[in-house]
């Protein structure tokens, strides 16, 4: 099937094939046509496959046929981060840039008076984090009543508890008369139920079973003691000569800590995380995309909205708290058909996180332990949250306190709420059975991985 055949104009065919596509993604070929006859949508698709055309083309489709003076914005998509913004605007710009409609991007983390200046002179498209939107708002300079489309992308965090209520008030801003769509890789039964309350009738649909991750990406955990990471990952960089690798630390310390590590190591690398000032992340993704940088370390927030085609590799340098993030981490590889390694460092700590990734995905990740970096079965797993950096483990399904969602920032400024890591509470994992000894095990051989480090 082509996309002129979804119902798509010429303008946006021609923009499409301009930008190098041809086929529809299937995510593509269900959602424009009911985005087209104007249903409410609720979209899950795996990282990478294409969400993004899925609802900007039948967006900018219906625009096209209702064309007005641009006022008043007729189009709002709301991103969790400045990066994901950026780059959803990029597109609407790519696809549209032969119709007669505008766009434009509004986040924090930089000043909004540029931005006031392009709402003034009239946009019919916006994509904005919800704390900046808030803020415009509240100043009275965009007007939300003409909306005729919202969409909530990246919706598990969107709609996330520590969310709800940014989102509650936005909606609220909007006309009742409206289409609302949702699209995101990951859904949780509680989202989906939470997600209801907001959509009207809404068609639902899945191209991938729920909370997969992408099958052509190959993927391995190296078990590894918690002090020798670091050591590991530069052995693995410079055996299989990686460039372009995206590393993922839970922590925004951990993530400048490792970065400073890499740097001292021969090996360049920068790190992004809601700390740092919007110049300093953009600068960092231009020289990531660019090649010229060899590592991006980063958090799982600050790193939504990196779309690389063909990265290569992604490393978990420590498993992310909350096991769907796994999937968002590994699917910034094996984006639009391309291949790629998602890669795994994985110590005794982390076990259970390890358990909860494979339970959600239900796919065991394989084991191979790297030789010369044998795990010592004499060191014992230790609470995630009283090692250095390390915030606390989450109960599967438990939502983010509005409160803890963005630390000391939130409270202080709704520009910066989206970019800023949310805080974890929850108690440790208690240890599992089995790893309590008083004689040391023999040291296992390379190769010879069982399942749990060999304590299961």
């Amino acid at each position: 099937m082509s996309f002129a055949e979804l119902g798509l104009s010429e303008e946006l065919v021609l923009a499409v094939r301009d930008a190098g596509y041809t086929v529809p993604t299937p995510i593509q070929v269900q959602a424009i046509p009911l985005v087209l006859k104007g249903a409410d949508l609720f979209a899950g698709a795996q990282t990478g496959t294409g969400k993004t055309a899925g609802f900007a083309l039948p967006v900018l489709e219906r625009l096209r046929k209702t064309p007005e003076r641009a006022r008043a914005p007729r189009a709002l998509i709301l991103a969790p981060t400045r990066e994901l913004a950026a780059q959803i605007d990029a597109s609407f710009k790519v696809y549209g840039k032969y119709l007669k409609l505008t766009s434009t991007a509004v986040f924090g983390g930089v000043g909004i008076n540029p931005q006031i200046d392009l709402l003034r002179r009239g946009v019919d498209i916006v994509v904005a984090t919800p704390g900046r939107l808030l803020d415009l708002c509240g100043q009275r300079m965009i007007d939300l009543t003409r909306i005729e489309t919202v969409v909530l992308d990246e919706a598990d965090r969107m709609l996330d508890m520590g969310f709800i209520h940014d989102i509650t008030r936005i909606l609220a801003l909007l006309p009742k008369k409206r289409q609302s769509l949702l699209f995101s890789a990951t859904f949780s039964d509680e989202i989906r139920q939470l997600a209801a309350k907001f959509l009207d009738h809404p068609e639902s649909i899945e191209v991938a079973r729920r909370n997969s991750t992408v099958e052509i990406i190959e993927q391995v955990a190296h078990p590894v003691d918690r002090e020798r990471k670091r050591e590991l990952l530069v052995h693995l960089i410079e055996k299989h000569n990686w460039f372009q690798i995206l590393v993922f630390t839970r922590t925004k310390h951990g993530a400048n800590r490792l970065a400073e590590q890499l740097q001292k190591s021969g090996i360049p690398a920068l790190a992004i995380h809601g700390n740092k000032s919007q110049g300093a992340r953009t600068r960092a993704l231009g020289e990531f995309k660019s090649a010229s940088l060899r590592v991006l370390v980063a958090t799982d927030i600050a790193a939504r909205g990196i779309d690389i085609s063909e990265l290569p590799v992604v490393v978990n340098f420590e498993l992310p708290q909350v096991a769907e993030d796994y999937i968002h981490r590994i699917g910034r590889t094996g984006r639009a058909g391309a291949g790629g390694n998602a890669v795994a460092l994985v110590c005794i700590d982390e076990k259970g996180l390890l358990a909860d990734i494979e339970r959600l995905t239900k796919k065991q990740i394989p084991l191979e332990i790297v030789p010369g970096f044998e795990p010592d079965p004499r060191i014992k797993a230790e609470p995630l949250q009283k090692q250095r950096g390390a915030a606390p483990r989450p109960r599967q399904g438990t939502p983010r306190p509005q409160a803890a969602r963005a630390g000391g920032k939130e409270a202080r400024s709704n520009a910066t709420r989206t970019n800023a890591e949310p805080a974890r509470l929850a108690p440790a994992p208690k240890p599992l059975h089995g790893e309590k000894t008083d004689k040391a095990s023999p040291r296992p051989k390379p190769g010879s991985a069982p399942r749990r480090f060999g304590h299961r």
